[in-house]
């Protein structure tokens, strides 16, 4: 496990924040802004797909379960000659204190509120409320937490 302990980090489009902990290889691809938040934990195998035209935000205190991916770029729906239409980017957004589940897939979009969490496998196609558990793909509320 790496750790970056008592200072903020900023390499090119990154910029993680104090204790930040990289347990194992993973992945950022793009040069989009990539933001981490003070004491996250990115599990071995975390996924950043980042688009220069959009951010994602990660924030203080959360934990990134094994092999989370992040995924800011898509696809209009074309005609039939190339159903990829047009390339379009979102940003996506994760409070502070969330919890994300091994396996998840976070596309662009999405803001994730404080507090919440995201269960293992599940795809987050739409906002997510704070203090939530949401799950399943898409992934939808099924807990409201205290």
């Amino acid at each position: 496990m790496f750790s970056f302990r008592n200072f903020c980090l900023r390499l090119g489009n990154v910029q993680l924040g104090q204790d930040v902990s990289v347990c194992g290889r993973g992945w950022i691809y793009g040069r989009g802004r990539l933001e981490i938040g003070d004491a996250t934990w990115l599990s071995p195998g975390v996924v950043f797909y980042t688009h220069a035209d959009v951010a994602i935000a990660i924030g203080s205190r959360c934990d990134i379960g094994p092999a989370v991916e992040f995924v800011t770029g898509s696809h209009e729906i074309g005609d039939a000659n190339r159903r990829a239409g047009q390339g379009t980017a979102a940003g996506i957004v994760v409070g502070d204190g969330c919890w994300i589940g091994s396996g998840a897939r976070v596309l662009g979009g999405v803001s994730i509120g404080n507090g919440a969490v995201v269960a293992a496998g599940a795809v987050v196609t739409r906002d997510v409320p704070a203090n939530v558990l949401v799950a399943g793909v898409p992934a939808r509320v099924k807990k409201e937490l205290a």
